[in-house]
């Protein structure tokens, strides 16, 4: 059954007759037109692909090509055997399984998923780059991860033929003499790939469209339970004023309340420290390696409160933990504790009750193929 016969055409029309047939379908209450509204505003996915005018090769094959190469090879690190993958497996959903990143020594953060890295406009958990290149520059220089420099990356560019053939095609030249242009190439083609890292569409993809095609049937197939859960994500969970938009961001930073430190022991300010590094940084967006035209490139810097964090993603959710800036929290469940806070005041707390509800719902934000991935255990609400 379709909700367009019960309504009289409009679009609003439709989506209060999909509410109205969904109530009495499922025994749940009608979803009201603001529910509506929230819920398409989650998508549709994917979003169409927007290229980088601060890397001149963003969106050509020939980069991304390049780029994966690169994410795979040993060359552009100086520990041996490590790699961008090393972290970003690929089969993990280009995370690493680990509460804390592991390079060239432990690091304090957990490992963010690359799935829909585009799709945000700051970089790391705490904002310290402005692109993506720029971000992906900053492990190779790191000593306690990839532990190299320009001049490294720059000989492995020149050294290997596979590398040098595939950057000729990328850059429409030869390696450039210059170390330093050279590192930022690199950076510049990882960006390139990493830009098709897109995750596959979900159950709740699914739910999202029938609702705005008002196809009842389809909506039947959502489980209860994620129903129920979705409006509490949108609702009185408040978790939509966070984890806003089809990537289930806002991108910006909310000051957490989880305290934690960095390798050296001292306080992990986030964004304060991000901020630092941003200003400091000769790879930001107003530098000279800067593609794009004109001169006024670097976003506007907001003060920046201390123990405020990105806003992750929550696509495929069930299938990165563990979860949170410093990986402290292993069940999805107890990720849902209000961790947070919005404006100076704390997130609610759910109940236990809904608190399954809403992990009912976060599971169908992965594809149903990552399904073999998660771990059950950590699904289960106690």
């Amino acid at each position: 059954m379709r909700c367009s016969s019960l309504a009289g055409g409009s679009v609003g029309a439709l989506a209060l007759a999909a509410g109205l047939c969904l109530a009495l379908a499922n025994d749940l209450p009608p979803w009201r037109p603001d529910e509506l509204a929230s819920i398409a505003s989650l998508g549709p996915w994917p979003p169409p692909p927007v290229r980088d005018a601060s890397n001149r090769v963003s969106g050509r094959a020939e980069a991304a090509a390049l780029g994966e190469v690169l994410f795979h090879s040993t060359r552009l690190s100086t520990v041996g055997g490590l790699r961008c993958a090393s972290c970003h497996a690929p089969w993990r959903h280009f995370t690493d399984g680990r509460a804390h990143a592991l390079g060239a020594e432990a690091g304090a953060r957990n490992t963010p998923s690359l799935l829909n890295v585009r799709q945000q406009h700051w970089f790391g958990w705490d904002g310290a780059n402005d692109s993506l290149w720029s971000q992906s520059i900053r492990p190779m220089l790191d000593a306690r991860e990839m532990r190299s420099d320009a001049a490294h990356v720059a000989q492995a560019l020149r050294d290997d033929e596979t590398l040098k053939r595939l950057y000729a095609l990328a850059f429409s030249h030869a390696p450039p003499a210059d170390d330093e242009t050279a590192l930022v190439d690199v950076g510049k083609a990882l960006a390139a790939y990493q830009e098709t890292l897109t995750s596959e569409r979900t159950p709740f993809d699914a739910v999202r469209d029938a609702l705005a095609r008002g196809d009842v049937d389809a909506v039947q197939r959502y489980p209860a339970a994620a129903q129920r859960g979705l409006r509490l994500f949108i609702g009185s969970g408040r978790c939509i004023a966070c984890h806003a938009g089809p990537n289930f961001s806002d991108g910006e930073f909310h000051r957490s309340s989880i305290a934690s430190t960095l390798h050296d022991g001292s306080v992990d300010s986030g964004r304060v420290l991000g901020l630092k590094k941003l200003v400091a940084s000769p790879y930001a967006r107003d530098s000279r390696f800067n593609d794009e035209a004109g001169a006024a490139r670097k976003p506007a810097l907001l003060p920046a409160e201390a123990g405020a964090f990105r806003t992750p993603g929550l696509r495929e959710v069930s299938t990165t933990a563990p979860y949170m800036h410093d990986g402290s929290i292993a069940n999805l469940c107890d990720a849902l504790r209000p961790h947070a806070a919005l404006e100076g005041r704390p997130m609610p707390a759910l109940a236990l009750a809904e608190r399954r509800d809403v992990v009912a719902f976060l599971r169908t934000l992965s594809a149903q193929e990552s399904a073999v991935l998660v771990d059950e255990d950590a699904m289960i609400c106690r």
